[in-house]
This record gives C-alpha cells, sequence and structure tokens, in this order.
C-alpha cells in the first residue's frame, strides 16, 4: 500500500512514522499492523472515527506517556501483551522512549462497545491473543477474510462491553520493576548512603515517572522507595556499630541521616532497640 493510503487509513499522525506499515479494510471495519525498530523517541496523536483497539504484539517501550481527551492518563512501561481502547472519537497523545516494538490494531464498527472507556496497557490475553491471531494470517496470506473479520470484531465487541463496559476497567497496575532496573537503584542507593537521595534521581534511573516509579517499586518489593533507602541506611550503621567505635552522633552522618534524632528514631523501628543499646549488646561476653 502507498504512503498516500497509508496516510488515509492510519489513525495516528506519529513521528517517526512506522516501518512495515501493513492493513486489511473490510466494509464492517479495519486491521492494521506496523513494525518499528529501536527509535529513541516517538510522539504524536492518535484519533479516529470509530472504536479502535490496540496491542502490542513483540518488543514495547522503555516508557509510554499518554494522555486521552476523556481524562485517561497512563505513563509507565508498555511490554507485550498490553492491549488499549481508544473509542470513537476521543484523541489520544503519546509520547514514547526507547521503543522497539510489533503492535497490531482493529479499528470497530462505529457502534461497536459504546459503553466501553478509555484504557491504555491493560494486561487481557483474549484481546491479544484475538488481535495476534489476525496479524499472524495476514502476514501468511497477505490479506484477511472479511467473513472471518467480521465474527472477530462481533465477538471483540460483545467481550469488550462485557469485560470493561459499565465502568469495568480495570485500574492500570504498575508493572513490576526489572531486575536490571533494581540493579541500577540499589547500586545508586549504595552509593550515595552518605548523602541526599532523591526519589526523582531513582525513578530517572529507572526510566519512569516519579509517581508511577512510586507505584512500581512498591509492587516489586513490598516497601516504598523511602522505606527502602531508609533500611538500607540502617544496615550501613549497624555494620559501622559492628566494626568499630565511632560516635553514634558521627555513624548518623556517616550514613545520610540529618540528626541523631532521626537516625535514633529509625533505627529503632526497625532494629527494635536505640542505636546505644544496641551497641552495649554487642560489649557483652
Amino acid at each position: 500500500m502507498n504512503s498516500a493510503d497509508r496516510d488515509r487509513l492510519y489513525p495516528g499522525r506519529v513521528t517517526p512514522p512506522p516501518d512495515d506499515w501493513r492493513s486489511f479494510a473490510w466494509d464492517g471495519g479495519l486491521f492494521q499492523a506496523a513494525a518499528r525498530p529501536y527509535t529513541a523517541a516517538v510522539e504524536g496523536t492518535i484519533l479516529s472515527a470509530a472504536p479502535i483497539l490496540m496491542t502490542t504484539l513483540r518488543g514495547g517501550a522503555e516508557r509510554h506517556e499518554m494522555a486521552n481527551a476523556d481524562g485517561r492518563r497512563y505513563d509507565g512501561p508498555d511490554r507485550p501483551g498490553a492491549v488499549s481502547f481508544l473509542p470513537a472519537g476521543c484523541a489520544r497523545s503519546l509520547r514514547l522512549r526507547g521503543v522497539a516494538w510489533h503492535w497490531a490494531s482493529l479499528t470497530l464498527a462505529p457502534g461497536a462497545a459504546a459503553s466501553v472507556p478509555s484504557f491504555c496497557c491493560v494486561e487481557d490475553p483474549v484481546l491479544h491473543g484475538l488481535l495476534a491471531e489476525l496479524d499472524r494470517l495476514h502476514r501468511r496470506d497477505g490479506a484477511l477474510d472479511g467473513t472471518y473479520c467480521d465474527t472477530v470484531s462481533a465477538l471483540l465487541g460483545a467481550y469488550l462491553a462485557r469485560r470493561f463496559g459499565a465502568a469495568g476497567v480495570p485500574p492500570e497496575r504498575p508493572l513490576r520493576l526489572t531486575a536490571r532496573q533494581m540493579r541500577r537503584i540499589a547500586e545508586h542507593v549504595e552509593e550515595h548512603l552518605g548523602g541526599p537521595i532523591r526519589i526523582g534521581a531513582l525513578a530517572a534511573l529507572a526510566g519512569l515517572s516519579e509517581g508511577y516509579f512510586h507505584r512500581a517499586f512498591r509492587a516489586t518489593t513490598g516497601e516504598t522507595p523511602l522505606a527502602y533507602v531508609t533500611r538500607r541506611r540502617v544496615a550501613r550503621a549497624v555494620d559501622l556499630l559492628r566494626a568499630g567505635d565511632l560516635p553514634i552522633a558521627v555513624i548518623a552522618l556517616e550514613v545520610g541521616f540529618a540528626s541523631p534524632t532521626a537516625f535514633a528514631r529509625s533505627f529503632r523501628s526497625i532494629v527494635g532497640a536505640a542505636p546505644s543499646a544496641y551497641r552495649r549488646r554487642l560489649d557483652l561476653p
């Protein structure tokens, strides 16, 4: 298909445009798919006159920031299996960082899934699997059967209405941080225990917004970033108490606490004893 046809059918205006773009239109809808090699940044908008369902088949984006005209927001990673839905006439602005993916979309009939609100990057194996099968058939045959597409579209519309209609859209659960992200965060914390550690700096290491990072970190570790940093400061203080006879006030500063009082309060809450009492225990035969 030539670039003029792509511009006419493609629901988004993004820069740079996708590669390996394919489509199949029939009376009841439109299937589209595209691939993109690694691209540092992609920005643009999506606006469709009919409801559109999208999924990430392979690859993804390190960070996906989107804002819908209806007020829906998302800021986080985009992973294989992520599914998004945009109602008819609802514009979506997006910014992606670190993108390398293969996606597919299905534009439904104008009146389909009318009760379904927008959502972004929700995990749903049914929706993802049906779009992945359409993509497989299209890649294999170079076209799709219109009757089959009508059947799939009707199934998708009914499933969307039952699963997500009437305010049934689940909140976007933060995806867990990867092992690489956690390793970079842990290394940074250990290197900077003696000074201020800003949550914004940790979020930047993970390539996430501060708010999303906070939720994803808690989902991954079971504690907030601040609690994690405090626990690591206290663990370093325990090592210093065991290793020598530095004054407690000096140890407090060495591990990044603003005052001995703040240090003692955090130490007691984690260890179960004040620093001075803990040191006395170490001196017992």
